[in-house]
């Protein structure tokens, strides 16, 4: 442990009681310097504190290192929960440390901090090594290496201990007695399982899950499909004469997945049908909460939960925390998957499940059972009500073990895209094999896009930005409109002059004060193009698609705006979409991960809709950019984009992210202080200007889990999670 450890007050934070650890943050940045004796240079060492907020909101502590080149987001750690409910992380400590920052939340309140410490884990170096490291030839490297702080897997994402902190226990299961007794209809729910010689202690604990549900108006509908293991029609003999709700039915001959799903599907008597891998378990309280749903949601049509993996030995691992329905994400990958619970009728309109899509088949039948059903009908439970067998010759243990299913998932989407008249070609998403991705039409002839780049001198930056753009841009029906926005250095004017050589080109004055919003209102309300794209003059274009993706998906009905996949310089993920409600507002998905990392579920690899994407880089018709009124100028710098988005999605389009468009932002990324009394009150009253206006919406995003952590974008769990199984109150 390191002694003489000290927090001294930096900026946006003043003391009220110094002895007991009390202070009072004066906006979302409060800092702390970390003084103390740094003979640990080189060490990796565990920073640990206890934070409580008067509010009862929750901490948000980051350790920024400073390795000589000032701080930065990519040179951070995050400090996540633990199971003592300490905050902690291991950190690398450069040998060229300079200081360390602590800033232990992100809104406005008054907290305590206790229990600070720094722990040495190992010594990496020896002294002498540690002074020729800092004063002599390992400087350099030093500092490369430091340029980037190695993220640290996040200790509140223990699975086990977040199960045994907050899933509802057996003890309560009671309870739900007294609150069905007080509905009116208590639906039939039927489950349809098929199998195939399953071995026997997977095909019991299958059953016995239904048969151990807390509502028990259910059916449970098997048909084996010609099992050459006598085992099996053993136990479903047994288990149909034991229980009447158990039906069986026995096909003759081996008529594969879909065959045998359609005659277990035809026992069923049921107002809703799930579908049951025999396998699997379901969660005692799985058809209670899809019952509670059905029997105060009357127009639903379809209902699907979140999910879990299960060993062979019955360790839960693995949670899918899904978010509401998410067309663009389902195009990618199948998020209704399990448990997910459909109204019969539709499915026997549709006819079932189809022959020729083994493997792929669940997806198949959803897909043309989203074409006849209101998306308004489709319900997420956001409990883990479902758990996913991991054995070698599942899915669950890996897509690998049945190949055959990605090509029969392709094929299925690719129709239904055919079926809908959209212009379409389905390929295997780049960077996740096991996932999809539709390649849209541009309209023809290709729409016109006008780019508009404010900027303010910055030569260097606008410069790489629009020589990008013209070098590596592979669409060809664009045009920017750079907006020199008093711009006064003799290299920018230089500049200019360059540019207006390019016929794609042209530079408007305006010196007007700034106001990000109204500069781009001032360009795009009156634009001619087609779209319009909102640009910062640091961005670097990396895939020559780019626009091409973008103009794609913009030109896409019911679609508002599209958001792009950003890297800062050092290759690391800077923009995956907006988050809301993370730092009290909004914050970047997956901001900090290496730029290769496929993300929570491969969210930071597949397109995903999202309720707002950055400015930075975002494209939209421009109808409906007039539409919503554009850019809200009394948002002059903060969160134009998020409420905007906002007031898009609002409209009625929905707002996407594409991972297919690649930019780098060559933005400083420090934190900055917010010392000037005049930044400072314009930031707190955009912050205020947002919860005003959006309140609750701002904690409730539809595209992300209530059981993910608004402390942080890096997707680890919420302690607690902001939705509660029980008590449910009077309902």
């Amino acid at each position: 442990m390191i002694n003489n450890i000290k927090l001294l007050p930096q900026n946006n934070v003043t003391s009220i009681d110094h002895d007991k650890g009390r202070w009072q943050s004066l906006n979302n940045d409060p800092q702390f310097a970390v003084e103390g004796s740094w003979w640990i240079l080189g060490a990796l060492v565990k920073i640990s504190v206890r934070i409580q907020c008067s509010d009862h909101g929750t901490p948000t502590p980051v350790v920024y290192v400073d390795a000589g080149h000032g701080m930065s987001e990519r040179d951070c750690v995050c400090l996540h929960i633990t199971p003592s409910g300490d905050y902690a992380a291991e950190v690398q400590l450069p040998l060229t440390l300079k200081a360390l920052r602590f800033d232990p939340i992100s809104h406005a309140t008054i907290f305590e901090i206790s229990a600070f410490k720094v722990e040495v884990l190992r010594q990496r170096v020896t002294l002498l090594q540690r002074l020729w490291g800092r004063f002599g030839g390992w400087h350099k490297r030093e500092s490369a290496l430091a340029q980037t702080v190695p993220a640290i897997a996040s200790t509140c994402n223990d699975y086990r201990h977040w199960l045994e902190k907050y899933e509802i226990k057996p003890e309560r299961f009671a309870e739900v007695q007294d609150l069905i007794s007080q509905w009116r209809h208590r639906p039939l729910i039927s489950i349809v399982m098929p199998t195939f010689n399953t071995p026997e202690r997977w095909l019991v604990k299958a059953i016995e899950s239904v048969r151990s549900q807390t509502y028990v108006n259910w059916e449970l509908c098997i048909s084996d499909d010609c099992s050459t293991d006598p085992g099996v029609r053993e136990i479903l003999t047994r288990y149909a004469s034991l229980d009447s709700r158990i039906k069986v039915a026995y096909l003759g001959a081996n008529g594969h997945i879909c065959e045998a799903s359609n005659s277990a599907l035809g026992l069923a008597t049921g107002e809703f049908v799930g579908f049951l891998d025999h396998d699997d378990e379901l969660h005692p309280m799985a058809l209670f909460c899809v019952a509670r749903v059905i029997e105060h949601e009357p127009e639903v049509t379809l209902i699907y939960t979140d999910e879990d993996k299960i060993s062979v030995d019955g360790e839960r691992a693995d949670p899918y925390f899904k978010c509401d329905f998410n067309y663009d994400l389902f195009l990618s990958q199948n998020m209704i998957c399990h448990f997910g619970v459909y109204r019969v009728s539709v499915v026997r309109e549709i006819g079932g499940f189809r022959k020729g899509f083994e493997g792929a088949q669940d997806y198949d039948m959803a897909l043309r059972f989203l074409e006849r059903v209101n998306f308004g009908g489709i319900v997420h439970i956001p409990f883990v009500l479902y758990h996913w067998r991991i054995h070698p010759a599942s899915t669950a243990g890996g897509h690998e073990a049945k190949p055959y299913a990605q090509i029969a998932a392709i094929r299925a989407l690719q129709e239904h895209l055919d079926r809908r008249g959209i212009e379409g070609t389905v390929v295997t998403a780049k960077g996740a094999s096991a996932y999809n991705r539709v390649v849209y039409e541009v309209p023809k002839p290709d729409p016109s896009i006008e780019l508009i780049i404010p900027t303010r001198d910055a030569p260097q930056l606008v410069g790489i930005c629009v020589r990008s753009i013209l070098e590596k841009t592979e669409y060809e029906n664009y045009s920017i409109t750079i907006v020199d926005n008093g711009s006064a250095l003799a290299e920018t004017h230089a500049l200019f002059e360059e540019l207006r050589k390019e016929s794609r080109v042209r530079i408007v004055r305006d010196d007007s004060p700034f106001n990000y919003s109204a500069i781009n209102n001032r360009i795009a309300l009156r634009s001619s193009a087609d779209l319009v794209g909102l640009l910062n003059n640091d961005m670097e274009v990396i895939s020559p698609e780019w626009l091409r993706e973008m103009a794609s998906l913009s030109s896409q009905p019911g679609v508002g705006c599209v958001g792009a996949k950003l890297f800062y310089p050092d290759n690391t993920l800077q923009h995956a979409g907006i988050i809301l409600g993370i730092g009290g507002v909004a914050g970047h998905s997956h901001k900090r991960f290496a730029g290769h990392a496929s993300g929570y579920f491969s969210r930071a690899m597949v397109r995903s809709t999202m309720s707002a994407v950055t400015a930075a880089c975002l494209l939209i018709r421009t109808s409906v950019y007039r539409e919503v009124g554009g850019l809200d100028e009394k948002l002059s710098v903060a969160f134009n984009d998020v409420d905007f988005c906002l007031r898009v999605q609002k409209a009625g389009y929905r707002n996407i992210w594409t991972p297919y468009a690649e930019l780098f932002h060559h933005e400083s990324a420090t934190r900055g202080y917010e010392d000037n009394p005049e930044k400072i009150k314009r930031f707190e009253s955009e912050v205020h200007f947002m919860l005003n206006r959006w309140g609750k919406t701002l904690q409730e995003d539809p595209y992300y889990s209530p059981n993910l952590t608004l402390a942080h974008e890096d997707f680890s769990y919420a302690s607690p999670p902001r939705v509660q199984m029980l008590p449910l109150g009077a309902q």
